[in-house]
């Protein structure tokens, strides 16, 4: 049963869901959620009690997935009265959590990282001990949240294999830039003896360590600009340092749900150079059985109002709609967007 939603307005005049939201508050300390057991799906003859009242799974308040739900919601409702959907957002504990929460239907839509997406499809990771979520649907993706390397000048750090032999952060247990440092690792054969010494603490006390000279580099990933990283090359003056080469290749090659980027030059101080990375992508996911005509409708209000669309996040400004059709997507389209992107010729 969907939660029963109180609409409040928030930052961006977003509607939001306060009351609906607390519940996906009472995570583990660690960041990631408790999963929820698996439930089997309802009959697909059974309907919701609302079917106009739908909800989009995000991410933590200060997060950038809260307000990406929010801004699909806000063009989502400014035609509300024509096609009879009012969409919500919730604050939830992230990837993880809204798959859990889409497969229970306790949510519509959920937004998640394109390798937790991949996991839940084919039965992976923390979703090897259940079946494989089948069910998933993809409906686009969204902004890249791209694998950051920042490092203290003067330390002869140039390139990523310079690590080796220093003093790194290498992300919190449970984080998707630990994941992403975690593959790096196995791929180039090191460990964390590898290092001189090793940190696992958070992107705050990271930037603290880093600024306080405790650290000679730290990983992060998100989508840019991004505010730690804007702290860091103004008042700490950090180096950001690509992470290219064969070991990277092969990577991506095995790994689908991971995508060449690029930070561009010119967005922090002192780097002034493009940053070739990579890293996983936000994407929007639903499931088989939302209607056809809720996903056709979502899909359709971002899609004509684009411009719009990405003003409303700065992550958004460099959004490309050929690529949100296909880069990060694991699942199936839902009909209801491949419909709508058919119609569009965006797809054949």
């Amino acid at each position: 049963m969907r939660h029963i939603i109180t609409a409040c307005f928030v930052a961006l005049s977003l509607c939001a869901s306060a009351e609906a939201a607390e519940p996906f508050q009472r995570l583990k300390s660690a960041g990631t959620p408790a999963a929820k057991p698996y439930v089997a799906p309802a009959p697909a003859s059974v309907k919701p009690a609302a079917e106009n009242i739908i909800t989009i799974g995000t991410g933590a308040i200060t997060g950038v997935y809260y307000p990406a739900g929010g801004a699909i919601c806000r063009l989502m409702n400014v035609k509300r009265k024509e096609h009879g959907i009012r969409c919500f957002v919730e604050s939830t504990g992230g990837s993880i959590y809204n798959l859990h929460a889409l497969r229970n239907h306790d949510i519509d839509f959920g937004i998640v990282q394109s390798d937790w997406q991949y996991n839940a499809y084919h039965g992976k990771g923390d979703f090897a001990s259940g079946p494989a979520f089948k069910e998933l649907r993809s409906v686009f993706s969204l902004h890249a949240e791209m694998f950051t390397v920042a490092v203290r000048e003067g330390n002869g750090i140039a390139t990523f294999d310079d690590l080796k032999g220093k003093r790194v952060n290498i992300g919190n247990p449970g984080s998707g830039m630990r994941a992403i440092m975690e593959d790096l690792l196995k791929i180039k054969g090191w460990s964390h003896a590898s290092f001189a010494s090793v940190s696992e603490t958070s992107p705050g006390e990271a930037m603290r360590d880093f600024c306080t000279k405790k650290i000679d580099a730290m990983v992060f990933a998100a989508g840019h600009p991004n505010g730690i990283i804007q702290e860091l090359t103004a008042q700490c003056g950090a180096k950001l340092i690509a992470v290219q080469g064969k070991e990277v290749d092969k990577l991506l090659k095995d790994s689908p749900y991971y995508s060449r980027t690029v930070i561009p030059g010119g967005m922090y101080r002192g780097n002034n150079s493009n940053i070739p990375t990579f890293g996983v992508k936000a994407t929007l996911v639903t499931t088989a059985e939302e209607s056809e005509t809720a996903v056709y409708e979502m899909v359709k209000s971002v899609f004509e109002h684009f411009n719009d669309f990405k003003t409303l996040h700065f992550v958004f400004a460099t959004l490309d709609k050929d690529r949100m059709l296909e880069s990060g997507l694991s699942a199936p389209l839902h009909p209801g967007a491949a419909r709508y992107y058919k119609e569009a010729g965006l797809i054949k």
